[in-house]
C-alpha cells in the first residue's frame, strides 16, 4: 500500500513539474526581465524530461533557461554499474551498449579510437557507448596520475569487452602538448599490434561528442577521402606573429602551433622537413599509423618536436604532405569536418555566438548551442564539460541513440533503448 502511495505521489510531482516546463516552453521568458525567475526543484526531478531536449534541439526560446536547471539523472547509474564489477553482462547491458553490428557494411569496415579519458567517469561513459560497435577497437588513454578509484572503474569497463583497452605506456597531463602527441603514439603501437583489423584510427578527448552515427562516419570518409588522410592544417600563415597570439586565423578553424613565420625554429626540422600547423585531432588510415612508426623522418620529426611549442598541431599534418606517404593528402587545406568548434573571433561570421561560455577561446557548448551543433557536417562536436551543462550531452546522447536505432538493419534489441522517462510522447530528430 505504501509503494502504491508512493507511485501516486512520484507521478504527481512528475505532472506538476511537466506542466511548469510547457507553461515556460509555451510563454517564452521575456530577454531582459526585471529579476531571475524562480524555479521548481527541476535539478531532483528524478525523471529526463525529453521534451525540453526537443525545444533545445528547436531553439524555443525558454527552453536554455529551464534547462539550467536540471542535472543528468543517469550518472549516478553510470558510476553504480562501473564500481560493480563481476557481471560484464549487467554492465554491457546496464549501461545500454550496441552489442552486435548493426548493418553488414558497418560489420566489414571497423574504426579504431584513441580516447582520452576526462575527469567525469559519467561522461566518459557517454562518449565511448555513443562511438561503440563491436566490431571497432578502443584504445582508453589514462592519465598517469589518474585516482585509484578512476583508474579502477575504467579498468573494470575494459575487462568487459574485449575490443576496448587501456594504453599499455600512460603519460601524464596528456591533454596538451608533447605528452598529447605521445599518447596517441603510444595508442598507435598498441592498435597496429593487437588482434583487430580495423580502416581507420580518430582521436577523441573527453570533451568531444559525436554528431554522426557510425555508419554516418563510415559513409563519410569511405564516399569523400576513400583511403586518404584526414589532418585540416596549412603552412603558418604570414598574419601569426608571434606566440602570443590570442586565438587562430579565421582560415583556420582549428588549433595552430604558435611559431613566428619570421623566426627559425630552435633547431632546424629534420630531413629538410616544411612544417605545417593544423589540427591535433584526426582521421587516418592503417597504412599511414604503420608508416609513421616506421619511417626514419616520422621518428626524426617526433624526437625533434620535443623542443616544439604545441607538436601536436603540427606532428600529423606535416608528415600526411609527405607524398610518398601512403593516404597523403599534400594539397588539402582545412578541409575535412571532424570537429565542430565556436571560436570566439568567428562569433557573427561562422556561428551566432557561444551559449554557454568561452573557455581559452573556445566554446564551452550550453543548451542554447544544440541547434548549430545538429546542424553541423562534423562528425563530432568540441567542447563539452559536465559539470557546466551536463544536459546537453544527454540530449545529444539521446537523440544520436534513437538515429542510430533507426539506421540499423538488424533487429534491435531492447536494452539498446534508453529508458522513456517523459510521460508526453516525444521527438528527439529534430
Amino acid at each position: 500500500m505504501s509503494q502504491l502511495r508512493a507511485t501516486k505521489s512520484g507521478l504527481v510531482m512528475c505532472t506538476v513539474i511537466c506542466v511548469f516546463i510547457f507553461i515556460y516552453l509555451r510563454n517564452p521568458i521575456p530577454e531582459d526581465p526585471e529579476e531571475e525567475p524562480t524555479y521548481p526543484a527541476v535539478v531532483e526531478c528524478g525523471f529526463y524530461p525529453d521534451e525540453l531536449c526537443s525545444a533545445l534541439f528547436e531553439g524555443k526560446g525558454a527552453a536554455p533557461q529551464i534547462a539550467k536547471f536540471c542535472k543528468n539523472p543517469h550518472r549516478s547509474e553510470i558510476l553504480a554499474h562501473l564500481r560493480s564489477p563481476g557481471n560484464c553482462s549487467r554492465i554491457s547491458h546496464g549501461l545500454r551498449f550496441i552489442t552486435r553490428p548493426l548493418s553488414a557494411e558497418e560489420g566489414a569496415f571497423s574504426l579504431a579510437y584513441i580516447i582520452t579519458v576526462p575527469r567525469e567517469l559519467a561522461t566518459f561513459v557517454q562518449l565511448l557507448r555513443a562511438t561503440y560497435a563491436p566490431q571497432n577497437v578502443y584504445c582508453i588513454h589514462l592519465d598517469d596520475k589518474a585516482p585509484g578509484k578512476h583508474r579502477a572503474a575504467v579498468q573494470t569497463l575494459a575487462d568487459c569487452f574485449e575490443n576496448i583497452f587501456i594504453s599499455s605506456e600512460r603519460e601524464e597531463a596528456a591533454d596538451a602538448g608533447f605528452t598529447r602527441l605521445q599518447a596517441d603514439i603510444n595508442c598507435m603501437k598498441d592498435l597496429v599490434h593487437s588482434r583487430f583489423q580495423w580502416n581507420y584510427v580518430i582521436n577523441l578527448c573527453g570533451q568531444d561528442f559525436p554528431i554522426k552515427t557510425n555508419k554516418e562516419i563510415i559513409h563519410y570518409l569511405r564516399s569523400k577521402w576513400n583511403d586518404k588522410n584526414i589532418t585540416p592544417g596549412s603552412t603558418q600563415p604570414p598574419n601569426i606573429k608571434s606566440k602570443t597570439s590570442p586565438s587562430p586565423p579565421k582560415s583556420s578553424p582549428e588549433e595552430y602551433i604558435h611559431v613566428s613565420p619570421n623566426r627559425r625554429f630552435r633547431a632546424e626540422p629534420p630531413h629538410n622537413l616544411t612544417v605545417y600547423f593544423g589540427s591535433a585531432y584526426f582521421a587516418l588510415t592503417r597504412r599511414f599509423v604503420e608508416f609513421i612508426l616506421t619511417d626514419i623522418r616520422a621518428k626524426d620529426l617526433l624526437q625533434w618536436s620535443k623542443d616544439i611549442d604545441s607538436p601536436e598541431q603540427h606532428y600529423w599534418v606535416t608528415l600526411n604532405r609527405l607524398t610518398d606517404a601512403p593516404g597523403a593528402t599534400p594539397s588539402t587545406g582545412w578541409e575535412g569536418h571532424i570537429r565542430a568548434i565556436k571560436w570566439r573571433n568567428e562569433e557573427g561570421s561562422i556561428h551566432d555566438g557561444c551559449k554557454g561560455h568561452y573557455a581559452q577561446d573556445t566554446c564551452v557548448y550550453g543548451p542554447g548551442d544544440l541547434p548549430w551543433i545538429i546542424q553541423s557536417p562534423s562528425l563530432f562536436a568540441h567542447k563539452f564539460e559536465a559539470s557546466a551543462d551536463p544536459l546537453v550531452v544527454t540530449c545529444l546522447e539521446r537523440r544520436h541513440r534513437l538515429k542510430v536505432l533507426r539506421q540499423a538493419e538488424v533487429p534491435v534489441e531492447p536494452h539498446w533503448h534508453f529508458q522513456e522517462e517523459s510521460p508526453f510522447n516525444m521527438r528527439l530528430d529534430c
